[in-house]
């Protein structure tokens, strides 16, 4: 008796994992088909090219001269 439990536990853990084997391969395999099919049709988009970038914009003396008064006070405070 024992030894059949043993055999039918055994039975079923192979059924099992069996199972779960097969299934994991048939998703894998879907997977890249449809990935396949996927990047096929529909393509992906080009990215858009970016401008160049503008050159910074240079700020004036005066305006230097105030932003920098203004850090001096804030820092006297």
């Amino acid at each position: 008796m024992q030894q059949e439990i043993v055999q039918q536990g055994i039975d079923l853990m192979v059924f099992g994992m069996g199972t779960v084997f097969v299934f994991l391969t048939i998703l894998v395999v879907v997977t890249v088909t449809m990935s396949g099919v996927m990047s096929r049709f529909f393509p992906e988009a080009e990215p858009p090219v970016a401008p160049p970038a503008a050159p910074a914009n240079r700020v004036d003396d005066r305006t230097l001269a105030i932003i920098k008064s203004a850090i001096e006070q804030h820092r006297k405070r």
